[in-house]
């Protein structure tokens, strides 16, 4: 067996301790994702359980440790053991060992089978799946196949936990062993040691610092080309983060530099070598030099060219008589149409590519019906898709017809790495009706115009006013500037849409207007509510009261399924990370079972609300997209969860990729709709409080809104209209591609 290995904490090197306890995790009560500060319970033989507290990553509930640290006495919550360093024990009990075998350490040893082999072997349990895995196969249910399973598991955890103990060794939480071993192998200690910066390349969620940290252990010098090139990317993928497809190289170098502590000249020679080596691509501008990462640059050209291109290709159906198909069509759904509307109808028959921007209750889904009617009987194969999947839902909903994800029309391929439709095999359609479009990035763009026929007309609706894409780009605004393409902003608000106060306080604070915060008349119905709280922990015990209590008596609704919170924030009091903590602590807390897992820092429940944080191809599931844990399956280590219907498995390595979800940040919240959302808007949210930020959740909320915080802070948000520019260079490109096209022969 290896020996045991210790886990100090960042801030201090292992050291004698004033006291130890040895025992076995029960549970895990509750972790702060922004801290990473977890609270456990740890039975001890021969005293009542403890409650340990402190930094402890990747904890699971059956494991034996020995820790180390001082008791203190918390106000509220009595004694507690405060955690300096810990290591993992070998259990030296009959119910140890079954619980450490059971805990899903091991891949195809669950709870039952933990259980027969323990009876089997008793105390020499953990030797014999060590030394003599054969003597397995005398065990009910253990086969040759399962064997192997366990001896390959078995081995491959000794591998990872020396991962584990080299990167504890270089200052870097274990949480990424597992992946780490997944991409690199038998050799990934080795492959770290040549080129640790390859880990913020390869290893989804270990970012540029993480990996100079471990080159700084390395010996690796602050000043080599090494380091200089793997900082420049990182700057450059930070900048894409903010919402940029390229940075000026002024700005790129001078931030580097200061980021990195690396001279100008040696920064300027690496990133010369990047683009000898095709990572990056510069472009000359008249004020200075555009430097892109590759693939933004191709998209960028692409999606320009392709755009242009379809708007001067021919229009799939011959000219139809405007007028008399919108007379048609009224007469048809029984509806008058306003003029704006008319004209969008109009513009959708003659033009080949549109596009339909207004806010809630401006009429965009009866347009769309309207122009569904009229083509749908010209025969015309049509398709309507939108970013997420809840959109995409909701899309299906308001027309009555099938809509997808863009990557689900797209059609991923998951063994070439890339979308089936493009422009070798485009999507057979007519015209394609794109919604929640000021959600698309640049990239997505780029691979949605890749795939659509030259001969097809394509439609991009959404709200211009919203937040942008959270990805690279500003694709609505580049497209709406384009005088090439033809627009229609619809700005009246129908009747039954003028009843809602959600809806005439987004339209006030698009306007730059403070929304209505006063109270509703006693006895009379309404869909907005203000309540005024000054305190940040206050505000948080508000909202979990709300939450959990006064809301789904109110309404009769369900808590986790009917029920979001939105925060302008990730951190702080009313943030999404301490939000998730509290509101899962209430509404899923620990339970005695095991059905939970620990993994990078968030604790996994059934039941819990989850949220997918980057797209994942392989299984179909995108970058906000909100589902409920069905199964921790300890056994098979994964994570079973319900995503619109479906179950998606995780590998307990993979957890990374989830978050919880009871709370979120108002931009992971865009293309999508909630019953009812309770919104906390507070001066400590200061840094994101912008009018479109505001503007996009309001209009988040489909049945309530409950507005909670501060006059003030709200205040600050709707006079906040400063755009925060994103350079991008697809509207000059357009202009460019136009011109090209307009006067070649």
């Amino acid at each position: 067996m290896k020996t045991p290995f210790l886990f100090p904490r960042k801030d201090e090197s292992p050291g004698p301790a004033g006291t130890s306890l040895q025992g076995t995790v029960e549970r895990i009560t509750y972790v702060n994702e922004e801290t990473q500060y977890v609270v456990a319970r740890l039975d001890v033989p021969g005293r009542p359980p403890a409650t340990i507290v402190g930094n402890l990553p990747s904890l699971t509930p059956g494991e034996t440790l020995r820790v180390h640290g001082a008791w203190t006495s918390h106000r509220k919550y009595g004694d507690q053991f405060a955690v300096e360093r810990y290591e993992t024990v070998t259990p030296a009990t009959l119910t140890g060992i079954q619980r450490y075998l059971g805990s899903g350490l091991i891949k195809g040893i669950g709870p039952i089978f933990a259980q027969r082999l323990v009876e089997a072997f008793g105390l020499d349990t953990l030797r014999v799946i060590d030394d003599e895995p054969e003597r397995l196969r005398g065990v009910e249910g253990i086969g040759p196949i399962r064997i192997e399973r366990i001896r390959r598991a078995w081995s491959e955890q000794q591998a990872v936990r020396e991962v584990m103990l080299f990167l504890q060794g270089h200052g870097v939480s274990p949480a990424y062993a597992s992946r780490i071993y997944k991409t690199y192998g038998q050799a990934a200690v080795a492959t770290v040691q040549a080129d640790p910066y390859r880990l913020a390349r390869d290893i989804a969620g270990i970012g540029f610092k993480t990996a100079d940290r471990i080159a700084e252990k390395l010996g690796i010098p602050e000043d080599s080309p090494l380091r200089a090139r793997a900082g420049i990317l990182y700057v450059l993928h930070e900048l894409t983060e903010e919402g940029h497809v390229y940075a000026l190289e002024a700005t790129l170098l001078q931030r580097a530099e200061a980021d990195l502590g690396i001279s100008h000249p040696l920064l300027a020679s690496a990133l010369a070598d990047l683009a000898r080596g095709k990572q990056v691509v510069v472009d000359e501008l008249p004020g200075g030099r555009a430097v892109y990462l590759a693939a933004l640059h191709a998209a960028e050209e692409q999606a320009a060219r392709r755009l242009v291109g379809l708007v001067r290709a021919p229009h799939p159906v011959r000219a139809l008589d405007a007028e008399k198909a919108l007379a048609w069509v009224e007469e048809a759904t029984r509806m008058a149409l306003a003029p704006e509307q008319r004209a969008a109808v109009r513009l959708a028959l003659a033009r080949k590519v549109l596009v339909i921007t207004g806010g809630p209750g401006t009429g965009k889904t009866t347009i769309l019906r309207c122009i569904l009617r009229i083509l749908e009987r010209k025969g015309l194969r049509i398709h309507l898709a939108s970013p997420t999947g809840r959109a995409a839902k909701r899309m299906a909903e308001a027309t009555g017809r099938e809509a997808a994800t863009i990557h689900r029309l797209l059609e991923w391929n998951p063994h070439e790495g890339g979308f089936i439709r493009n422009g070798l095999r485009p999507l057979e359609t007519d015209l394609l009706i794109v919604d929640e479009a000021s959600m698309i990035d640049l990239p997505l763009m780029h691979h949605l115009l890749q795939a659509i026929p030259p001969s097809a007309t394509l439609i991009l609706v959404g709200d211009a006013d919203q937040l942008p894409s959270v990805g690279p780009g500003a694709v609505l605004k580049d497209v709406l500037a384009f005088e090439g393409i033809p627009a229609v902003r619809l700005t009246q608000i129908f009747r039954q849409a003028e009843a809602s106060r959600i809806v005439q306080n987004a339209h006030r604070v698009n306007r730059g207007e403070l929304p209505d915060l006063s109270p509703n008349p006693a006895g009379e119905a309404s869909d907005f509510h203000f309540l005024q709280e000054e305190d940040p922990e206050r505000l948080q015990q508000l909202i979990l009261d709300l939450v959990s209590r006064r809301l789904p008596a109110r309404y009769g609704v369900d808590p986790i399924e009917d029920i979001q919170v939105l925060t302008p924030m990730h951190r702080g009091a009313v943030g999404a990370a301490q939000l998730n903590a509290v509101l899962q602590a209430r509404l899923n807390p620990a339970a005695r079972d095991g059905r939970e897992v620990l993994r990078s820092g968030r604790v996994f429940r059934v039941g819990d609300r989850v949220m997918q944080v980057r797209n994942n191809y392989e299984k179909e599931v995108w970058n906000g997209d909100i589902g409920r844990i069905a199964e921790v399956d300890l056994a098979e280590q994964a994570v079973i969860v319900a995503v619109d219907g479906r179950r998606v498995s995780y590998d307990f390595g993979e957890l990374d990729e989830l978050t919880l979800a009871y709370a979120a940040t108002v931009h992971k919240s865009q293309g999508s709709e909630y019953p009812i959302v309770v919104l906390p808007v507070h001066t400590t949210h200061f840094p994101m409080l912008q009018r479109n930020l505001l503007y996009t959740a309001i209009t988040r909320a489909r049945r309530l809104l409950v507005l909670v915080g501060t006059r003030k802070a709200v205040a600050i948000a709707v006079k906040n209209d400063a755009a925060v520019n994103r350079n991008s260079r697809l509207g000059e490109r357009l202009h460019a591609y136009l011109e090209q096209e307009t006067h070649s022969p």
